[in-house]
């Protein structure tokens, strides 16, 4: 995993939330840890991560997301098995 990923990773489980994480990261991100982003009606995207879906909103005024979606984030994150604590130290997480 990169360092930018890495470091995204630690923003969005970060307290409090960010308000500056733009969508073309995060979906860079969510592609990068194996999930599957499926455009379901307007700004609305399903995410996969390993079995979990949950759906997120792609910002309307502006590229990024606020601190509401960002917790939104995290839990759908969290629940799919993507963690800080795993890409801690060595700076790659699991395969």
């Amino acid at each position: 995993m990169s360092r930018h990923h890495a470091q995204l990773i630690r923003t969005i489980f970060h307290d409090p939330p960010s308000g500056n994480v733009h969508w073309r990261e995060i979906e860079s991100l969510l592609r990068h840890v194996g999930a599957t982003l499926e455009p379901i009606s307007g700004a609305r995207i399903r995410i996969t991560l390993n079995r979990m879906e949950g759906v997120l909103h792609r910002p309307h005024h502006s590229n990024t997301l606020d601190a509401k979606s960002i917790v939104h984030l995290r839990g759908l994150l969290a629940r799919g098995g993507v963690t800080p604590s795993q890409y801690e130290g060595s700076g790659e997480g699991p395969t």
